[in-house]
């Protein structure tokens, strides 16, 4: 896959995680949890495409799943 091709499906997941991260801090708890199970989505098919390597899907993941299961 091309650099370009790679770009900007690293970008993609990134809006995802930032999506996640502002919902955790706006305190909504299903909104999170919405936009968790889409950027987790974006993380397996970035993973599929050879974008990520598998644990880093993992370690990103786990680390949105923590935020949002830390969540009152």
């Amino acid at each position: 896959a091309s650099d370009v091709y790679k770009r900007q499906i690293r970008s993609k997941v990134k809006t995802a995680c930032k999506k996640v991260d502002a919902a955790v801090i706006a305190g909504d708890k299903a909104a999170a949890q919405v936009v968790l199970n889409a950027a987790i989505s974006e993380i397996e098919k970035a993973t599929s495409k050879g974008v990520y390597h598998q644990n880093t899907a993992s370690r990103k993941v786990s680390r949105l799943s923590k935020a949002v299961n830390a969540m009152a």
